[in-house]
């Protein structure tokens, strides 16, 4: 049986760009945090079904599932993930995308970013969901 709170440290990432994920994995990890990485939503269900995570960074725009329909699928199946999800993209998003992101009222972090940027908006988020 899995112990309440043992993916407090864990963090997904859900990006299909390389360069992101070997940001992310190098300034989490430097934060205490264990990576996983996954290139879509597909491959994040999969994840998500074998492992707890206390957070997500979540592209808007993967290949296969979207970062939509990923956050669609978390309210769907594992409700009390939905709010561990933080946004991102490197595109700029259309009015649909913004509004949907707006109506979560989850972060949204834009790219590129810093590491100080990554840093600061899951330790915000951390504290937001009490881990």
């Amino acid at each position: 049986m899995k112990k309440p709170g043992a993916g407090a440290k864990r963090i997904l990432v859900v990006e299909d760009e390389a360069a992101i994920c070997e940001l992310c994995q190098r300034v989490l990890t430097g934060e205490g945090f264990e990576v996983g990485i996954a290139a879509n939503g597909k491959v994040a269900q999969d994840m998500i079904g074998k492992r707890q995570y206390g957070l997500f960074l979540v592209d808007i725009r993967t290949p296969e599932m979207n970062g939509i329909e990923l956050y669609q699928w978390l309210q769907g199946k594992h409700s009390q993930l939905a709010s561990r999800v933080i946004f991102s993209t490197g595109s700029v998003i259309g009015k649909e995308a913004t509004t949907f992101i707006e109506q979560t009222g989850r972060p949204f972090l834009p790219k590129p970013f810093t590491p100080d940027e990554l840093s600061t908006i899951v330790r915000e988020t951390m504290k937001e969901v009490g881990k």
